[in-house]
C-alpha cells in the first residue's frame, strides 16, 4: 500500500505549522523562545550571551542567520547532537500545542517531506534525495504522541 506524502516548507503555506520558522512559542529549560527556530539555532553554541542574543532576534530569519554565523565557536559535538536537540524542540513544541498535536495526528501514517532545495540535510534537498532528517523527526514525534 503506497503511504500518502505531506510536503511542507513555508510556515505561511499548508501544513506550516510543521516548519522550525512557524510562530508557536515554547517554553524549555525556563526560557521562552518565540519559535523552536531560535532555540535551535542557540543550541549550536556554549556562548551564553551569544545564546540569548538569538532568543531575542526579531525573526526565526535572523535566528538562523545568526546560527550560521562562524564568528562565534559552536560546540564540539554539534554534529552528534544536533538531531537529538531537534528531537527535543519539536517534541516541546507539539507537546505544548493541543491543536499541533492534533494537526500531527491527523496525518496518520503519512511520510512528512520538508520539501526545499535549500537544505539537504533537514529537507529533502528539492528532488527527494535529500535526508529529510525533519520530516523523520516530525514522523518520530507523532508516533511517540500516538502512545
Amino acid at each position: 500500500m503506497q503511504r500518502d506524502e505531506i510536503k511542507f516548507y513555508s510556515e505561511k503555506a499548508k501544513w506550516g505549522e510543521f516548519s522550525n520558522f512557524a510562530l508557536y512559542p515554547i517554553k524549555i529549560n525556563g526560557k521562552v523562545w518565540s519559535t523552536s527556530e531560535h532555540y535551535f539555532q542557540a543550541q549550536k553554541f556554549e556562548d551564553k550571551t551569544y545564546q540569548e542574543k538569538i532568543r531575542k532576534s526579531a525573526s526565526p530569519m535572523k535566528a538562523a542567520e545568526l546560527g550560521r554565523s562562524r564568528k562565534v565557536r559552536i560546540k564540539k559535538n554539534w554534529d552528534k547532537i544536533k538531531d537529538n536537540v531537534m528531537y527535543d524542540v519539536v517534541l516541546t513544541k507539539f507537546t505544548q500545542y493541543t491543536e499541533l498535536k492534533e494537526l500531527l495526528l491527523s496525518t496518520e501514517d503519512s511520510i512528512l517531506i520538508e520539501h526545499t532545495e535549500n537544505d539537504d540535510y533537514w529537507g529533502d534537498g528539492g528532488d527527494g534525495k535529500g535526508k529529510n532528517r525533519l520530516g523523520k523527526i516530525l514522523m518520530k514525534v507523532r508516533e511517540k504522541l500516538k502512545n
